[in-house]
């Protein structure tokens, strides 16, 4: 069941308007950094959708509730890795993760806006939901204080493989940050199998985008 009564904000204009021979590439401002994002058109995850925009913005008001410095940050469906750069700057060891196809413009971004800063070098790896999970990241040696998610879920056939590794990646002491827009059904649907497997929080919700932030922990028997 959902628990609590979610802050109601908007997602603000962080990005820099720019004069550009590039339509594919977005300037974004968070934790006081600059960040360029090269788009791509092939590709679902290779755009940014609002959720990562909204846990972004999140992350970087919320700092002293959910401290990323020296935390071990998985990222699931990274996309164009806008999220991850973000949780970089805050201070996490972070590894982005996306389907195979995404991965060459997902390592570049994550590259070109973490090189040559003091931060913890994050890692982008190859992750199929639901495939090879015990071979690609044992529990023994991957044990992760947050898992972020967003705009995982729409309209794809993925969804209970999603699901699946959202659990087998949530230990005790793990806390996942899901933010979505929710479209469909099939999202209201999702979010009611993730609460009752989980203890589940609406933390923020941005209307104008149709946005929710929630909060998962693993239920402790």
């Amino acid at each position: 069941s959902l628990t609590g009564s979610p802050v109601t904000l908007k997602i603000l204009q962080n990005w820099v308007p720019r004069v550009s021979h590039y339509f594919d590439k977005e300037h974004y401002t968070y934790v006081g950094h600059q960040i360029v994002i090269q788009e791509s058109i092939e590709h679902f995850g290779a755009v940014v959708w609002p959720g990562a925009l909204a846990l972004s913005q999140y992350l970087e008001s919320n700092q002293e509730q959910f401290n990323l410095k020296d935390k071990k940050v998985l990222e699931i469906g990274a996309g164009t890795g806008l999220l991850s750069i973000v949780a970089c700057i805050l201070g996490a060891h972070v590894t982005a993760t996306d389907l195979p196809e995404v991965l060459e413009n997902l390592s570049y971004n994550i590259s070109r806006n973490t090189q040559n800063m003091s931060m913890n070098k994050p890692e982008v790896r190859k992750l199929v939901w639901g495939e090879g999970l015990n071979e690609d990241f044992p529990v023994s040696t991957h044990h992760y204080d947050f898992i972020l998610a967003t705009d995982v879920v729409y309209h794809h056939a993925a969804l209970d493989p999603l699901l699946a590794t959202m659990v087998y990646f949530c230990k005790p002491g793990t806390v996942l940050l899901w933010a979505n827009k929710f479209r469909f059904s099939t999202d209201y649907e999702f979010l009611e199998k993730l609460s009752n497997i989980f203890n589940t929080t609406v933390l923020a919700e941005f209307p104008e985008s149709n946005v929710k932030l929630l909060k998962a922990t693993v239920r402790e028997n």
